[in-house]
């Protein structure tokens, strides 16, 4: 169990039955008006499920209990990073049913040949009796997966895609025994067997398939430490296991061990492998006080760490979340294949009820009729419809993810496709928010030496900037002062020097404050000067924002900063519409009124009074840099310094809304072809049930083609046109 943001409480509950879209839709409704649920949300491709609670103190047995009633199995998962153990094992559970029906299937099958050559009497009762022999014990066997299903369905009193599955089987199969015992012309054991073969192999591709499309979640479980060494109040060492680290413990990394938990380095120097974080895979440098994510890897040297968060909360954890909710957003395209899902079970067997009615009033043979109802219960499964937008969203996500990009809600995905204006923030978001010194500051050495003085004293960054790019001597300062709001004072030889804000500078100074934002100096009855700071843009900033007004979508600068400071980044970036000195106020209300105007905007900012716009936003974006506050408002994420996540991000956003409308497209083209087919008796069970494994391959196939799909992060800014094709 762990907290929320807004306080209320979630756990995460392993439901290995979720099999197909249906399931989503069967499970969220078991936990709606559960009581003290909130909020349910089904993770289909992981068989997981997040229920969120009304408090962290709330007991989550009643939500267990409604999904064990709905016919599944489910217990509390503590760790927040899945494994792919569950898969294995179901792996290996399928391939030995595959391979016991594939035996089956092959001497069965060889038996039909000495049939349908023309053996008859007593060599063909015989072939027939063999064959029933074999089938028997073989759909037994390779038939559980679909027969505890349904049997799970039909005890919880609903209906789900393997009862149609195993009815049409099992009646293939009783169909079958009824003739050989009475000597009948015809059995379809050959039939049945070669039916489960292939849909074994319909639902093993697809389980390799859908942990192909979550990798990027998996993969961050061989990234997750087990626990660490941690030192006891008496200054011993022992193991600590990681769901056991708590804040302010104090851990021992070994080089070639990955961090554990958030935290900081106490002691040591060493070379950190950070590429998790940044994509960057150069070694980075870090000593005492360097922070320090979950996942990170030592690379050179011993640390003591102090931990600042429980794993349930670490950086690693929170990445997890965010690729966990690409299939949890209940997007329009969602709602929409939910809503279908929900009505395949009734449906499906009320056509197939009316087919076999139909056939029989038709041809009065009772026997053929059952044969045409088992085709049409086969081919009628919807797993493409319910697969169409989840599969892609997921892909999606891991994709993002290796471009340094998390995503928190799959609706998020769509609505990022749609956007017509792009409104961007400043400081921290165009900049690196890490000033430089541009300029100006005094003409005299001695006074240029006091001023690097009195900034190496202060914290602030645009002291800092000072002080790394002010070439002077050391100088001896005497009651040094800071003043919250207005800069830094002290004594140089018995005469008051002040640096910072140019109003209160000017309180000491002989003359006018000179018109500037920057910081400046002076020293009592002396003359007053500036320093000239700049910002640093991030990586491609400009050619990002070209690039969607290339597109066709404006760009907007929408700044809380002064006139001066704006107008200096709209000389070197390009907008459409500059605006400064907004309030976080004005900021909502401009993007409200762009709403009302029928824009949807993309919000791309980062600081504490951008959160309130990023929610605003009919989309939004923040860099890994951002405030608590802006990362939590935020739709994505992204960890890289390069400006260029935002353009890939809407790109793959574009690419994910193709790629789900063409599911969309072949799941109603697979319905329009082989439904009216099958109804008509012209689809053996055979034939649907390798229509319907392949429907549903084809839709997962088509979303992994993200796989090979445009360039990295790295090269599609210059290339943005391109890139969208």
């Amino acid at each position: 169990m762990r907290q929320t943001a807004d306080g209320r409480g979630a756990c995460v509950v392993s439901v290995p039955g979720i099999s197909c879209g249906a399931c989503i839709g069967t499970i969220e409704r078991a936990l709606a008006g559960c009581e003290g649920v909130v909020a349910a949300r089904v993770n289909l491709t992981q068989r997981r499920v997040l229920v969120t609670l009304e408090s962290p103190e709330s007991d989550p047995l009643p939500a267990l209990e409604r999904i064990r009633t709905a016919g599944y199995a489910a217990e509390v998962t503590e760790s927040e990073i899945p494994s792919d153990g569950g898969d294995t094992h179901s792996a290996a559970r399928l391939l030995r049913c595959l391979a016991v029906a594939g035996f089956g299937a092959a001497n069965i099958m060889l038996l039909s040949v000495s049939v349908w050559s023309g053996a008859e009497g007593a060599a063909r009762d015989t072939f027939h009796l063999i064959s029933a022999l074999i089938a028997l014990p073989v759909v037994a066997y390779a038939g559980r997966p679909f027969f505890a299903s349904a049997l799970s369905a039909l005890k919880a009193g609903r209906l789900n895609m393997d009862v149609p599955i195993s009815l049409a089987v099992l009646l293939a199969t009783g169909l079958s025994v009824f003739e050989t015992i009475r000597g009948g012309e015809h059995v379809f054991f050959d039939a049945a067997v070669v039916l489960l073969f292939f849909l074994l192999i319909g639902r093993y591709l697809d389980l390799l398939m859908r942990a192909r499309a979550r990798s990027a979640v998996v993969g961050l479980a061989r990234l997750a430490a087990k626990g660490a060494m941690g030192e006891t109040a008496d200054g011993a060492v022992a193991y600590v296991e990681l769901d056991a680290i708590q804040p302010g413990m104090v851990l021992r990394i070994s080089p070639g061990e990955r961090i554990p938990v958030d935290g900081l380095v106490l002691d040591g120097t060493t070379d950190l492998d950070r590429s998790l974080v940044t994509g960057e895979h150069a070694p980075a440098h870090a000593g005492p006080g360097t922070p320090l994510e979950a996942g990170i890897l030592n690379l050179t040297g011993p640390i003591r760490m102090r931990a600042v968060r429980p794993a349930t909360e670490s950086f690693l954890a929170e990445v997890s979340r965010m690729l966990e909710a690409a299939e949890r957003g209940r997007g329009d395209y969602v709602r929409i294949a939910d809503r279908a899902a929900r009505l395949y079970a009734p449906l499906v067997h009320l056509l197939a009820a009316l087919t076999f009615a139909g056939w029989v009033v038709a041809t009065g043979n009772w026997y053929g009729s059952l044969f045409v109802a088992i085709s049409v219960l086969i081919i009628t499964c919807p797993c493409a419809l319910g697969l169409a937008v989840p599969v892609v969203h997921v892909v999606a996500a891991g994709r993002l993810f290796r471009e340094g990009i998390m995503m928190k809600d799959g609706s998020g995905l769509e609505r990022l496709a749609t956007i017509d204006r792009v409104v961007f923030d400043k400081t921290g978001t165009l900049t690196t928010g890490a000033p430089r010194l541009a300029g100006g500051g005094p003409e005299t050495a001695e006074d240029r030496a006091i001023a690097r003085a009195l900034a190496a004293e202060s914290l602030h960054p645009l002291s800092r900037a000072i002080a790394a790019s002010v070439d002077a001597p050391p100088v001896r300062l005497t009651n040094v002062r800071e003043v919250p709001g207005c800069g830094i004072q002290a004594l140089a030889d018995g005469r008051a020097a002040r640096l910072g804000r140019p109003t209160w500078v000017a309180e000491i100074a002989d003359g006018a404050a000179p018109a500037a934002d920057g910081p400046a100096f002076a020293r009592a009855g002396g003359a007053m000067s500036s320093f000239r700071i700049s910002e640093t843009l991030r990586p491609n900033a400009s050619r990002v924002v070209e690039a969607f007004r290339d597109r066709g979508i404006p760009a907007e600068l929408l700044s809380g900063d002064g006139s001066q400071a704006v107008a200096s980044i709209a000389q070197r970036i390009t907008f459409d519409e500059v605006r400064h000195g907004a309030t976080p106020a004005e900021k909502v209300a401009h993007l409200e009124d762009l709403r009302r105007a029928g824009l949807r905007v993309l919000m791309v900012g980062d600081g504490l009074n951008d959160a309130a716009a990023l929610a605003a936003a009919h989309v939004s974006m923040a860099p890994g840099s951002a405030s608590d506050a802006g990362r939590l408002a935020a739709d994505f994420v992204f960890t890289r310094e390069n400006l260029d996540a935002v353009i890939v991000a809407h790109r793959i956003a574009l690419r994910s809304a193709r790629l789900v409308m063409q599911n969309f497209g072949l799941a109603a083209i697979y319905n329009a072809i082989a439904i009216p087919l099958a109804v008509a008796g012209f689809v053996t069970p055979l034939v649907a049930a390798v229509a319907m494994s392949g429907s549903s391959i084809l839709v997962v196939g088509n979303a992994l083609r993200f796989e090979g799909f445009g360039t990295g992060a790295r090269r599609a800014a210059p290339q943005a046109k391109e890139s969208y094709a």
